[in-house]
């Protein structure tokens, strides 16, 4: 079985062509990255892979970041609408589009030990649902719930829940983020755009002095991964500032995630940005949060939490999707 599996963003789009055993193992046949901003379709990006390859293919899979809904997707972060039915015409087979979180909750099973670095041993229980939340461009959530007909995935838009803080600084926080939207969802604050804005409230605030350096670079780079590197350096203090306040905010998140789904079956951190924080964060501020809720604690502690550190969870997710369909 010969399978074609995508996952695609607003920055990169990467796919691989793979054939599959009868035994369920896969082979990679061939694999690409591409600058999405470069192409002005997905149609576009598939030319260019599969060229003069010969790839008669029996099933395709691409994750989306945006909603799909009726075989159609217009991307968050791309001028693109893609079609399943184009995209059939075009590959010869079925093809089927899912949301990236969907993929990513697709992926966690096909996960090996070595992917996941454990925050909390907790106990994940086989056959239980799991969680998956991640931070990235945006902050999104998922819910995975074993079924005797196979994974069922619970999509969801729980990053566009509304931020609540839980301090005297995160109530300062919000009063700043109302000053330039009328609502601050949690992705406000959890996600790469997120940490530039925690950036600009700790200097608005005072906790920190503003960085010339770190603000002209924010500029014409990726401005979370220019705060998260800032950080790690000790050279901006308000870098640092963010990133405490991020890993924080992020672990109650993840927090009040778990409490609403009860994940017995464990947490998973995916996005790019958990993979790349650094460990003490995660250990310290962000396990602190995500355990500070008063009685319910207890029930927190039981939990495995992970954090995911393939970056192709979302393609594993995506092909797996494919095998199925």
């Amino acid at each position: 079985m010969r399978i074609l599996a995508g996952d695609i963003g607003g920055t990169k789009t990467v796919l691989a062509l793979y054939e599959r055993s009868p035994t369920g193992e896969y082979a990679t046949l061939a694999r690409g990255l591409y600058p999405s901003a470069h192409y002005a379709s997905l149609e576009a990006v598939l030319g260019d892979f599969l060229g003069e390859r010969a790839a008669a293919l029996d099933a395709a899979s691409f994750a989306l970041a945006g909603p799909v809904a009726d075989g159609m997707c217009t991307t968050t972060n791309l001028p693109w609408l893609v079609s399943a039915n184009v995209l059939s015409a075009e590959l010869h087979t079925k093809v089927e589009l899912l949301n990236d979180f969907h993929a990513v909750a697709l992926g966690v099973p096909e996960l090996a030990p070595s992917d996941l670095r454990v925050l909390q041993e907790g106990r994940a229980e086989s056959g239980q649902p799991f969680a998956v939340i991640g931070a990235g461009t945006g902050l999104g959530e998922a819910i995975g719930v074993p079924t005797s007909s196979g994974l069922q995935i619970l999509p969801t838009e729980g990053g566009h829940c509304d931020f609540a803080p839980r301090s005297e600084v995160e109530i300062r926080l919000l009063r700043f983020l109302l000053q330039r939207h009328s609502r601050v969802s949690v992705e406000r604050v959890v996600s790469g755009l997120g940490l530039l804005a925690l950036y600009d409230f700790v200097v608005a605030d005072g906790l920190a002095p503003d960085d010339p350096q770190t603000r002209a670079r924010c500029k014409h780079e990726s401005a979370g991964a220019v705060i998260g590197e800032r950080a790690g350096s000790g050279e901006d203090p308000a870098a640092e500032q963010a990133l405490l306040l991020f890993a924080s905010l992020y672990g109650a998140e993840a927090g009040n995630f778990a409490l609403k789904v009860l994940p017995k079956g464990g947490l998973y951190i995916a996005g790019g940005i958990a993979a790349k924080l650094d460990p003490r964060l995660l250990e310290g501020p962000f396990v602190a949060s995500f355990l500070a809720k008063g009685r319910m604690s207890k029930i927190l502690e039981t939990i495995r939490v992970a954090v995911v550190h393939n970056p192709d969870v979302g393609l594993l997710g995506a092909r797996a999707h494919a095998a199925l369909h």
